[in-house]
C-alpha cells in the first residue's frame, strides 16, 4: 500500500474538526437518517459518516457497521479528504492503492469504497459521507457520485448546525463571525417568530439587508400567497413544539425583497435559549440546480436532435393509454431517401430535415396525440382516444402531405417523401410492443408499394408480424440454452487446393426444427437485442477453434469471422477483439473480419476509427460481398481493407454471362490496383475455379471445396486433430457442446 500524504495545513483541519465537539459525542439522529438514507438511495450495505482525527478514524453515524474507529494508517477515507470530488473504489483488491490494506484482506473484508469529503466552509475536510461493500461493484455511475454529494451536503448542513450550536454556547460574537462567512443562509428566529440573526448569505440571497430584516416575522422568506399554511409552521417551531420538518432539509419556495419566488433548500433545527424556545434555517438558492436538473430531464426523456419525446416515453405513453382501455392509433412514419440526402449532403443537412420533419409532424397532429422519434429517420406518433380507421389515415395522409413539401436547408431545397404504417387499438392489438409491431408490418407494406404511400394494417400482415415475433421469441431462447453453433467452410488455394482457413459460419441448432442456416433467422438476429452478445460468442469461439488448429498441424490456418452491425454500435469493437486474441492465444494475423455494405452504411462515423485500431492489432479486414450493393470507389480509399471478396451471383454464371465475368474481371483488377488480396465466394464447378485461375483469383470458397461443416468433421477432413470444447454463449451458463 502506498503511503498516504497528509495535508500540509492538518493542524488547521483538526481545529476546524474540533470545532464541531463530536469524536466523543453521541451518534447525531440526523446524521443517522442521512446515513440510512444514503444506503438505501445508492444499495449499499454499510454506510457511514467517519471523522479523521490525527491517527485514527472514529465512525459516528453508521449503519451496517461494528466498528467505533479504526487507525488512520489504513483508513480509505484518509485519500479522500485529501480530494474535492468523490473517491470511489469498485474492486479494492485489484486497485493497487489498497489491495493490500488489511481492511481489504482481512475482516472486515472491504471490495467496494465510496466517499464524499466533508468539506467545511472554509476548505478543510474533516471526515467522509462513505459507503462499503464486501462485493466488487460493476459502476459507480455519475448519477450515483451527484446522489452521494447532495447527501453529503446535507451532512455539512447538519454539522454546521452543530458546529454554529457549539459557538453559540461560546460567545454569540464568534457565532456571528463564523456565519458571516458561510455560503449558506443562515437565519435564526426567537419564540415569536422574529429574527433574531441574518447572516450576508442570507442577505445576498434574499435581498434584505441585516438590518432590515432582524426584527421582522420569519415569514419574510416566503411568498406572500403561502404565509398562511408557512406561518402556523414556523410558529410551531418558534413555540418549540417538534415538527417533521426539524432535522430534515426540504425544499419550498422563497421570496427575495423584489417580490421574486425562487427554489430555495431549507434545514431546520430547534433550541432553547434558557426558557425560551429558537429556532434556525440554513437556506441555500437551488434555482442553478433545478435548471440542471431540468435540463437533465429533458435529456432523459426527449430526443436531442428533434425534441421530440424518445423511445422509452413513447413506450410509457402508449402503455398507459392501451392500459386504460382508451382505444388509440398509432402511426409509424419514415422519409423516403433520407440516406441519399446524408450521403449526398452530409449530416449536418440531414440533421436539419430531421428537425423540420419533428416540425411538421407535431403541426400534423393534436394537443392530445405524442410524437417521438425512435431513432435515425423512424418517427411514431400516438393518437389516443382514436379508433376510427378513417381519422387515423386522415393524420396519416396529413403528414405525406406535409412531407411532400419541399424542405429548405440553407442554399438547398430538398424534396423527399415519407412513409406511414397505420394500427389500431383495440382493432388489431392492445399489447404495447405488438401495436407497433403491427404499425411496423403496415410501414414495410407501405414502402414496399412505393414512395408517399400509408398502409392500414390487415389481417394478412398479422402472420408476418407473429412470424417476426415468434423467430425473435426463439432467438431469445436460442441464446439462454445454448442452441447456436458454428460450421466452417474452408477456404482453399486455387491452383493446388490447399487449405488456407475457414469461415465461420453461424448455424441454430433449434430443438423441434433441427439445424437451421442464417437465412432463416439472420436479418432478425441483427435487428434485435442479442446480435452484440452472440457476435462476440462467435468471435471468441471461432478464434479459440483456429488456434486449436494452429497448433495442430496448421500453423498459417486464418478465420473469417463476420461481424454484426450492433458490435460497432457499441463503440468497443476493437476492445472486444483484442480480448478474444489475447484470451484464445489467436495471432492477429490469422484473424480475418468481415464487413458489408449495410453495416457501412449504417455506422461510417464510428466504422473507420475501429477498423484502423483492428488493422494495428493485425487483423484482417474483408468487406463481403462486394459488388452487390451501392458501395463505391471511395469506401476502398476510406476504409482500411485488406480484401475483397467476390459475391457469389457473380461466380455462378461466370461461365455463361459475360457481363458476370467482366464483373469479375473488374473487381479482381480493382483489387489489384487498391494493394488487396480477392477471394471468391461460391465456387461449385471446375470450369469456374479454372476460370477464376486464369482471371488471376488465388483464392475462394465454396461446395467445389466443401460445404459448411461442424468443428469435428472439418478436423477429421483436413487432418486438424479434435475440436475445442465450445463456450455457451451467455457466460456462467455450464457445460459445452
Amino acid at each position: 500500500m502506498s503511503p498516504i500524504q497528509i495535508s500540509t495545513d492538518e493542524e488547521g483541519r483538526l481545529k476546524a474538526l474540533a470545532e464541531h465537539d463530536i469524536l466523543e459525542a453521541a451518534p447525531d439522529p440526523a446524521l443517522t437518517n442521512i446515513v440510512e438514507l444514503a444506503a438505501q438511495l445508492l444499495d449499499a450495505p454499510v454506510a457511514f459518516v467517519s471523522f479523521v482525527d490525527r491517527d485514527r478514524q472514529v465512525f459516528h453515524a453508521k449503519h451496517g457497521l461494528e466498528l467505533n474507529e479504526t487507525g488512520r494508517d489504513v483508513a480509505f477515507c484518509a485519500r479522500t479528504i485529501l480530494q474535492d470530488d468523490v473517491l470511489f473504489v469498485l474492486d479494492a483488491a485489484r486497485d493497487l492503492r489498497f489491495r493490500d490494506n488489511p481492511l481489504v484482506t482481512g475482516d472486515p473484508f472491504i471490495r467496494f469504497y465510496a466517499g464524499a469529503p466533508l468539506r467545511t466552509g472554509d476548505g478543510h475536510a474533516i471526515g467522509t459521507l462513505c459507503l462499503l461493500g464486501s462485493e466488487p461493484r460493476p459502476a459507480f455511475t455519475a448519477s450515483d457520485q451527484r446522489v452521494l454529494t447532495s447527501l453529503a451536503r446535507l451532512v455539512l448542513d447538519q454539522l454546521e448546525l452543530r458546529r454554529i450550536d457549539v459557538l453559540r454556547r461560546a460567545t454569540q460574537n464568534r457565532f456571528e463571525q463564523i456565519a458571516g462567512t458561510s455560503p449558506d443562509g443562515i437565519i435564526c428566529a426567537d419564540q415569536h417568530g422574529r429574527i433574531t440573526f441574518w447572516n450576508a448569505a442570507a442577505a445576498r440571497i434574499f435581498g434584505h439587508a441585516a438590518d432590515e430584516a432582524v426584527g421582522q416575522h420569519i415569514d419574510l422568506i416566503v411568498p406572500e400567497r403561502m404565509r398562511g399554511g408557512h406561518e402556523g409552521s414556523l410558529r410551531r417551531l418558534a413555540d418549540g413544539i417538534p415538527g417533521p420538518l426539524i432535522g430534515r432539509t426540504v425544499e419550498l419556495f422563497g421570496c427575495r425583497r423584489d417580490g421574486h419566488e425562487f427554489p430555495i433548500e431549507l434545514s431546520l433545527s430547534t433550541w432553547r435559549e434558557g426558557e425560551a424556545a429558537a429556532f434556525g434555517a440554513i437556506a441555500r438558492d437551488v434555482s442553478d440546480r433545478h435548471a440542471t436538473e431540468g435540463r437533465l430531464f429533458r435529456l432523459a426523456h426527449h430526443d436531442a436532435l428533434t425534441g421530440l419525446l424518445n423511445r422509452d416515453v413513447l413506450h410509457a405513453r402508449l402503455g398507459a393509454a392501451l392500459a386504460a382501455t382508451l382505444p388509440t392509433a398509432v402511426l409509424m412514419l419514415d422519409l423516403d431517401g433520407f440516406k441519399d440526402v446524408n450521403d449526398g449532403h452530409g449530416h449536418a443537412v440531414g440533421d436539419a430535415v430531421l428537425r423540420q420533419t419533428a416540425e411538421r409532424v407535431q403541426a400534423c397532429i393534436g394537443s392530445d396525440a405524442v410524437a417521438a422519434r425512435l431513432g435515425g429517420d423512424e418517427f411514431v406518433v400516438v393518437l389516443p382516444n382514436v379508433g376510427n380507421p378513417l381519422i387515423a389515415v386522415a393524420s396519416a395522409e396529413a403528414i405525406l402531405n406535409a412531407m411532400s413539401e419541399p424542405f429548405p436547408v440553407g442554399d438547398h431545397l430538398l424534396r423527399l417523401s415519407a412513409s406511414v404504417g397505420v394500427a389500431l387499438s383495440p382493432a388489431h392489438s392492445n399489447d404495447t410492443e405488438d401495436l407497433l409491431a403491427c404499425a411496423d408490418a403496415a410501414l414495410y407494406r407501405a414502402k414496399a408499394d412505393g414512395r408517399g404511400r400509408h398502409r392500414l394494417f390487415t389481417p394478412d400482415l398479422r402472420e408476418a408480424a407473429q412470424r417476426e415475433r415468434t423467430c425473435r421469441d426463439g432467438l431469445r431462447r436460442a441464446v439462454e440454452h445454448d442452441e447456436f453453433e458454428l460450421h466452417y467452410q474452408p477456404q482453399v488455394r486455387l491452383s493446388d487446393g490447399t487449405l488456407l482457413g475457414a469461415e465461420a459460419l453461424l448455424r441454430w441448432r433449434h430443438p423441434d426444427h433441427g439445424l437451421i442456416g442464417p437465412a432463416a433467422f439472420l436479418a432478425t438476429l441483427e435487428t434485435g437485442p442479442h446480435a452484440a452478445v452472440v457476435g462476440n460468442w462467435v468471435l471468441h469461439t471461432a478464434c479459440a477453434q483456429a488456434e486449436a488448429w494452429r497448433q495442430n498441424g496448421s500453423p498459417d490456418f486464418r478465420i473469417g469471422v463476420n461481424l454484426f452491425g450492433a458490435q460497432f454500435a457499441r463503440g468497443d469493437l476493437a476492445e472486444a477483439v483484442s480480448r478474444a486474441l489475447v484470451k484464445t492465444g489467436l495471432p492477429g494475423a490469422n484473424l480475418e473480419l468481415e464487413i458489408t455494405e449495410n453495416i457501412i452504411l449504417r455506422h461510417d462515423e464510428v466504422l473507420v476509427d475501429a477498423l484502423r485500431d483492428l488493422r494495428w492489432l493485425g487483423v484482417g479486414v474483408a468487406f463481403d460481398d462486394y459488388g452487390t450493393g451501392y458501395a463505391s470507389l471511395s469506401l476502398l480509399k476510406r476504409f482500411p481493407l485488406t480484401r475483397l471478396k467476390i459475391d457469389r451471383s457473380f461466380v455462378q454464371n461466370l461461365c455463361d454471362d459475360p457481363q458476370d465475368a467482366a464483373i469479375v474481371r473488374a473487381i479482381i483488377a480493382l483489387s489489384r490496383s487498391f494493394g488487396l488480396d480477392v477471394i471468391a465466394e461460391g465456387v461449385e464447378t471446375e470450369e469456374q475455379r479454372r476460370r477464376l485461375i486464369a482471371k488471376g483469383c488465388e483464392t475462394a470458397q465454396g461446395y467445389l471445396f466443401g460445404r459448411p461443416m461442424p468443428a469435428e468433421e472439418f478436423a477429421e477432413r483436413f487432418g486438424l486433430g479434435g475440436a475445442w470444447a465450445v463456450e455457451p454463449v451467455i457466460k456462467g451458463r455450464s457445460g459445452s457442446r
